[in-house]
């Protein structure tokens, strides 16, 4: 007589399919987990490989002698001893504070201000926004010698301009090192700010219209709608615009190269063309990595201060 066959329990059987379920579920998860890594990874490795890797270098660099053939010579804090008295890195300094000063500010008021003017109805209006953004994506060498053509002394449209309405001292714009940053500085917000305002832009259609629509309900008139409907909506905008803007000062190299090459003198000379200079001119990779960190410090310094700013704002 052959032996029955044992029937699991009612709770085996919960049993079984609580672990039927669990399994499934990490399998699951492992198979999710591995499809966002696949496609996170390519972006990680050129994190890693282009940028983190290259930024951990030039720390070890900034302590080193290394003129990019054979092995840095460390050399301790000597590099940082030679920023305190080298004269040309502290006009440098101070003329990326001077173009950052002037730069942020006024681009951040000139986008804003196009931003609000464009979004409201007009004809024309996706034209003059096209027109706006234009000169962001005009190739720089382009924008540099028409802007020099424009700012010539004796035969350029702005002087001419200028002596039209009654000025006979005209300047010598970027041929004066009094004059060179401020021509530099206007071509700077001339060309970002297009696409600072594509920013606010974006900014400004996040924001429920019926706000407004109430608002005007209420009796607020056009002043008063952008100063308690509209500038509170685009704060999240601001600060970005605000960082982005502080970064991107800090380390402008190309305008400045193409337009003036850091003259007459060294009146226009930033940091960014100090380190490409020490680089690339003379081979003094171990030095220039060292204007690099203190500059990789200023905009840290400056968004640090920039974020503590905000979230005690949005506090």
């Amino acid at each position: 007589m052959s032996a029955p066959i044992p029937t699991p329990s009612p709770s085996e059987t919960v049993r079984g399919g609580r672990d039927s379920a669990r399994r499934a579920g990490t399998a699951l998860r492992r198979r999710r987990t591995l499809a966002g890594w696949t496609f996170i990874m390519p972006n990680f490795l050129g994190f890693v490989l282009l940028t983190l890797g290259p930024v951990l270098a030039l720390f070890y660099i900034a302590f080193t002698k290394w003129s990019a053939f054979g092995s840095p010579q460390f050399t301790g804090l000597e590099n940082f001893e030679r920023l305190i008295g080298d004269k040309i890195f502290w006009t440098s300094f101070g003329n990326t504070l001077y173009y950052s000063a002037i730069h942020i500010p006024v681009t951040f008021v000139v986008s804003l201000s196009l931003a609000l003017l464009l979004n409201e109805k007009m004809r024309g209006r996706a034209f003059f926004r096209s027109a706006a953004f234009f000169p962001y994506f005009t190739s720089i060498v382009a924008v540099a010698q028409v802007w020099n053509m424009l700012f010539s002394p004796e035969f350029g449209p702005v002087n001419q301009l200028l002596r039209f309405i009654g000025l006979e001292n005209t300047p010598d714009w970027v041929a004066s090192s009094t004059w060179a940053m401020p021509a530099v500085i206007i071509v700077g917000i001339w060309r970002d700010a297009g696409y600072f305002m594509l920013l606010f832009l974006a900014g400004l259609q996040s924001i429920n219209p019926e706000l407004h629509e109430a608002a005007k309900m209420d009796g607020a008139n056009w002043l008063e709608r952008i100063l308690n409907v509209t500038i509170p909506g685009l704060r999240p905008t601001m600060f970005f615009v605000t960082v982005m803007l502080t970064i991107n000062s800090f380390k402008v190299l190309d305008l400045i190269l193409v337009m003036t090459s850091g003259g007459p003198g060294n009146s226009t000379l930033v940091l960014s063309q100090y380190i490409y200079r020490m680089g690339f001119e003379r081979n003094d990779f171990g030095y220039a990595s060292t204007i690099s960190v203190v500059l990789f410090a200023l905009c840290m310094i400056v968004t640090i201060i920039q974020f503590a700013y905000n979230r005690r704002a949005e506090k």
